[in-house]
């Protein structure tokens, strides 16, 4: 399964740590999100998309269907 989201915070050369002090939370709680081990809130994707200038969708759509179809790792 990818991960969209490390993918795009590593092409735009941003560290975790970064990501997390962009988005007001700790970098555990982040790394937790862009592994999948915490729940991702419609808020926060919204926070994290505007990062990016992206769509929310366009970051976390790809992933949703993927565990929705239960291919997820």
């Amino acid at each position: 399964m990818s991960n969209h989201l490390k993918e795009l915070r590593c092409l735009k050369k941003y560290t975790a740590k970064q990501m997390s002090e962009k988005l007001g939370i700790s970098k555990p709680f982040y790394c937790q999100l862009e592994n999948r081990t915490r729940r991702l809130s419609y808020a926060m994707a919204i926070k994290i998309a505007a990062i990016f200038k992206m769509k929310p969708d366009a970051i976390f759509y790809e992933d949703y269907v993927e565990i929705e179809n239960g291919k997820s790792e």
